[in-house]
């Protein structure tokens, strides 16, 4: 499978006009779809300290949840200017004002000015490691861009997406969600140095994605963390991690293996795989796990789980696991005072739904 490489860019800030009209056609409306996601192995070595190291690798999907973002042009018979809707509202009058970091400041790289509506919505909430913040990004920079008639790639999006959370608001994240929301799919990311990323995408034959997704099983811990908690000091261990996060990377490598030959997964494989990989990320920081994670944890494993993880950076969000059809009650039973999230694979990455075409 030919990988596609891209280079990473470095965006400039650019001059911004507040009283510039990106277009003047009244009703003008864009609505962007762009997946959430559920990452294998590999977490921690899309950060910076090790891949400028040693060559980092995630196997990551794209999942049938997603953010929806809408940008509009406000009219003028409001008494603001700008106006952003998310689990607040925003009515202000310059984009400098904006108190949402990531739309204040793709804005401000795209050189977006008022009158302008901005609005999203998730299937999920926040701040529960599915890499949300990246997809909210990665749609909002898709939808501006379509607002003001740019066509662009997946690899640009991401990219945008990047060096606005890492680079302008410095926060300490790697680069595997934002690629997962651009291009979508199942795919191996890899990091070198410098911050180039390879994308793998990896072949979904014979309905393999499918009988993957139906012998997964995703349960809500109810506790939302922010990444930054926990990877601020994964980055600060990395030098004492490296042994680790190679181990963890190499399983990313062996996770393709057994979901790509093309047959039936081997589900006790798979679910052995995952938890090598949740067992060594523990040692990573301290606050990734929590004695109600590792209770939960426990009972699936007791009532027939095959192994699993904790989404995302970790102290709360998401369990999934890999359960066989014949366990999936057992499993269920097991963990009852938990809500059982649905998942299934998305192909796409962020796409324009509307206008369409």
């Amino acid at each position: 499978m030919k990988a596609v490489s891209i280079d990473l860019l470095s965006p400039t800030s650019v001059a911004f006009e507040q009283d510039r009209r990106t277009d003047e056609r009244a009703g003008n409306i864009v609505v962007t779809r762009t997946p959430l996601r559920v990452s294998f192995a590999g977490g921690g070595t899309d950060l910076p300290e090790f891949y400028e190291i040693d060559d980092g690798a995630v196997l990551s999907a794209a999942v049938d949840k997603y953010v929806y973002v809408t940008v509009k042009r406000h009219s003028e018979i409001f008494n603001e200017p700008i106006r952003i809707n998310y689990s607040r509202t925003e009515q202000v009058n310059t984009v400098a004002e904006i108190e949402n970091n990531i739309a204040r400041e793709c804005l401000k790289l795209l050189n977006v000015g008022p009158p302008i509506f901005i609005s999203t919505v998730a299937d999920m909430p926040a701040s529960t490691g599915m890499g949300g913040s990246s997809s909210f990004a990665v749609g909002l920079l898709n939808a501006l861009h379509a607002y003001k008639g740019e066509r662009v790639t997946a690899g640009q999006l991401a990219e945008e997406a990047c060096f606005i959370e890492r680079d302008v608001l410095k926060e300490p994240i790697g680069k595997q969600d934002q690629y997962a929301a651009a291009f979508g799919g199942l795919n191996l990311l890899r990091f070198g140095r410098g911050g180039r990323v390879m994308v793998e995408p990896q072949p979904v034959v014979n309905g393999s994605a499918s009988y993957l997704f139906s012998n997964l099983m995703m349960f809500w811990t109810g506790h939302q963390r922010p990444a930054a908690s926990v990877l601020s000091e994964q980055k600060s261990n990395t030098s004492r991690n490296l042994d680790a996060l190679r181990l963890m990377r190499n399983g990313a490598y062996e996770l393709r293996g057994l979901l790509c030959l093309g047959g039936r997964i081997d589900l006790t494989k798979l679910g052995q795989a995952l938890h090598r990989g949740w067992v060594m990320k523990q040692n990573l920081a301290s606050g990734i796990t929590t004695s109600d994670i590792d209770c939960h944890y426990a009972r699936a494993i007791k009532a027939g789980a095959e192994g699993g993880r904790l989404c995302g950076a970790g102290g709360g969000g998401f369990l999934m696991f890999v359960v066989k059809p014949e366990k999936r009650e057992l499993v269920r039973q097991a963990l009852s005072e938990l809500p059982l999230v649905p998942l299934g694979y998305e192909v796409h990455g962020s796409r324009v739904l509307y206008p369409s075409g």
